[in-house]
């Protein structure tokens, strides 16, 4: 499903080049659960921004469903991110004032998508939270409200989630809430790639976990 070769990725600042990765070559299969792990300045974030679309390699491919990225357009990037991938992030960016169901549908506004009410509701139901669609975030946990998070990257139905310390602002059990629910959609076989500095929270659960240093 995933597959990078030798990729580079170089930032200049001014005349200076910055080599946030250098030379990553690694495959993800369909289904799998996968961790990223590394310090602070390591490039897991550019590796998870290439590997969503967000970005593209300097030099290297990338091949997602035997589909070259590199040579892909703006527009074409933009359905792949809509239809393929879904984002959760460490912050839960849930607007206040709406109930989690709306906050859900409203991913799919933006998509444009149809049976928006109804997929959202089924999203937040595979997240556990179905008797929780009326309530707005200041009524919900911080678990709750990642995993809204999470029904919101799923109402897309993506086959792919990438999850950005997904467990960053929560307590342990919190933490674990989230990650039993992040690994309950990967049994039912979308592909689960995760960012962390949270080995403990992680390792139990993922297929395989890859150390990131220094872009390699």
């Amino acid at each position: 499903m995933i597959r990078l070769e030798d990729i580079h990725k170089i930032y200049r600042m001014g005349e200076v080049e910055v080599g946030a990765l250098q030379g990553v070559t690694v495959t993800i299969d369909e289904g799998d659960m996968v961790a990223i792990m590394g310090p602070s300045g390591s490039g897991k974030s550019t590796l998870m921004n290439i590997i969503g679309c967000l970005d593209v390699p300097t030099t290297g491919q990338y091949f997602l469903n035997d589909e070259d990225v590199g040579s892909l357009n703006d527009d074409r990037l933009a359905v792949i991110r809509g239809t393929q991938i879904g984002f959760v992030f460490q912050t839960y960016n849930l607007l206040p004032r709406m109930t989690a169901q709306a906050n859900v549908e409203l991913s799919l506004v933006y998509g444009n998508l149809r049976n928006r009410k109804s997929r959202s509701l089924e999203a937040l139901e595979r997240v556990g939270l179905g008797d929780r669609a009326g309530h707005k975030p200041t009524e919900l946990s911080g678990g709750q409200q990642q995993r809204v998070g999470i029904a919101r990257a799923l109402a897309k139905q993506p086959s792919i989630l990438l999850a950005d310390e997904p467990t960053g602002n929560l307590d342990s059990t919190s933490g674990q809430e989230v990650i039993q629910a992040l690994e309950a959609l990967n049994q039912r076989g979308i592909t689960l790639i995760i960012i962390t500095h949270n080995l403990g929270v992680v390792a139990r659960y993922a297929d395989r976990v890859m150390v990131m240093y220094a872009g390699k």
